[in-house]
């Protein structure tokens, strides 16, 4: 059914807010949701989705703003869209690895609802609670501890689900979407939990990388969360910070060599590949790792040729507070006005990661 539905709709232009294959409404909860719902029927015949549906409601009600004691998503870069995109993409994966290794190596119903729901949740960090972040204006202020905040999220939502028994493995799987802990210090028991690991971590990078405004939404969108988050500018001691990246474009200068030194080594080394799987739905094609490298050579043309003019598309933002876009803008601005009369020295790591 999968391959069928893209080959029937990659024809057409692919719009902002759909999928890879533009046969889903990254969007739209139900969509995604149905979508998963179809793959995980015909990977687990006869298995509950119940827990699933139930996954799916509560993220909804999280990054809309409904979910008791949270106030809802105002990071523009990493929205509702970003996380729903990723969740596919993890679907998507998940049934291809199943069909294609042995009985005994298989992930089974139960780990891939685990997976599946971690994904859902993996970026729940940068959701403010409104009594415990009160002090806090934007969720980006959270950008370098986020997967911990997200891991703490599951501990408490997983029991609420019914799932206790995931709280252990979740909350360690989550950490191969970020970069708080080195992913080669992660033991955990049974080796297809690690799988589970490589899976959401391929799915959160390739997901983003092959958006159709992935670019645009790097320049306009995650510079202004490097900035809110401490990334882009860093404050290395009073009268002096440190920039890593001086506007939207210059992170985007960085992006190229961001592709060929972090997300190649990940994606073939730490991850194992596993994005491959994809292919095992697609006729051996993977439109993700194909988008990647069309967005990536998109970039390296207009860096050379210095035309950033054909950076000209406008998605919009999937967030759970209205004024958040005008809010994040603010937060920028001041921001950047405080380091006036400071003085720049040199980072240490001039090249952090774009995601």
């Amino acid at each position: 059914m999968e391959n069928k539905k893209a080959q029937g709709m990659m024809s057409q232009d692919r719009r902002n807010d759909y999928d890879v294959t533009n046969t889903v409404q990254v969007s739209n909860p139900a969509a995604v949701r149905n979508a998963v719902h179809d793959l995980f029927s015909e990977t687990f015949p006869g298995m509950s989705f119940d827990k699933l549906w139930l996954a799916f409601y509560d993220f909804e009600r999280l990054f809309s703003g409904r979910y008791p004691g949270y106030k809802g998503c105002d990071t523009t870069y990493h929205d509702m869209q970003h996380t729903l995109d990723m969740t596919l993409a993890l679907a998507r994966m998940v049934s291809g690895y199943e069909r294609s290794v042995e009985p005994p190596d298989r992930l089974g119903a139960a780990r891939a609802q685990m997976a599946i729901i971690t994904s859902l949740f993996h970026d729940s960090g940068y959701i403010r609670h409104e009594v415990r972040d009160r002090d806090f204006s934007n969720g980006a202020e959270f950008t370098l501890y986020h997967v911990s905040r997200s891991a703490d999220f599951l501990r408490r939502y997983l029991p609420e689900l019914g799932l206790a028994r995931d709280v252990g493995v979740a909350s360690m799987i989550v950490h191969f979407t970020g970069y708080e802990l080195d992913l080669d210090n992660i033991e955990l028991d049974d080796p297809r939990d690690i799988i589970c690991g490589h899976l959401i971590g391929t799915a959160d990078m390739i997901a983003q990388m092959a958006d159709r405004c992935y670019l645009e939404k790097c320049r306009d969108r995650l510079y202004n969360e490097f900035v809110v988050g401490g990334v882009a500018i860093d404050n290395a001691k009073p009268g002096e910070y440190m920039v890593r990246y001086k506007s939207g474009k210059d992170l985007l200068e960085k992006t190229p060599t961001f592709y060929q030194q972090v997300m190649r080594e990940r994606l073939q080394n730490k991850f194992n590949r596993v994005y491959r799987y994809i292919e095992v739905l697609y006729d051996g094609q993977n439109p993700y790792i194909d988008a990647i490298r069309a967005n990536i050579a998109h970039l390296v043309r207009i860096i050379e040729t210095g035309d950033w003019s054909l950076l000209r598309r406008e998605p919009a933002c999937f967030l759970g507070l209205a004024a958040a876009v005008q809010d994040i803008e603010r937060l920028v601005a001041a921001q950047l006005a405080s380091f006036k009369g400071s003085s720049p020295v040199e980072p240490d790591d001039p090249l952090l990661m774009p995601i």
